[in-house]
């Protein structure tokens, strides 16, 4: 379970992610990432699964599959993340480890675009 210091609740926040955020998207999964300025502490996650990805037990499946995957990857984000992770229909029929492939493809686009952005460029 994601702990909940770490949660998006409120809609401005998940506002400001998709707004200005970093898109990347796949197959299951789109991700938009965002630095906060009033938050440099933490990061927050939050989740977006429409009544389009399937019925309620489809959704609460894939919103359960999508927090744990995304609580292993907390250490990733840097301080003041704000990361809206937004399930495709393909999310439905997709295995645990598609979802995680999937997050892992997206986080690692959004965060190498908000590295050059900020001039914090890896050497490789």
């Amino acid at each position: 379970m994601l702990p909940a210091d770490h949660r998006l609740t409120r809609p401005t926040s998940f506002r400001r992610a998709v707004k200005a955020g970093r898109r990347s998207g796949a197959r299951t999964l789109v991700t938009h990432l965002a630095l906060s300025e009033e938050r440099a502490d933490g990061q927050l996650v939050g989740f977006v699964v429409s009544k389009a990805v399937g019925n309620a037990v489809v959704r609460n499946r894939v919103k359960r599959r999508l927090r744990h995957a995304a609580r292993e990857r907390l250490a990733l984000l840097p301080a003041g993340a704000l990361l809206v992770v937004r399930a495709q229909p393909a999310a439905a029929t997709a295995s645990y480890q598609e979802l995680v492939a999937d997050l892992d493809r997206c986080l690692d686009r959004s965060l190498r675009t908000i590295a050059v952005g900020s001039g914090q460029v890896e050497q490789r």
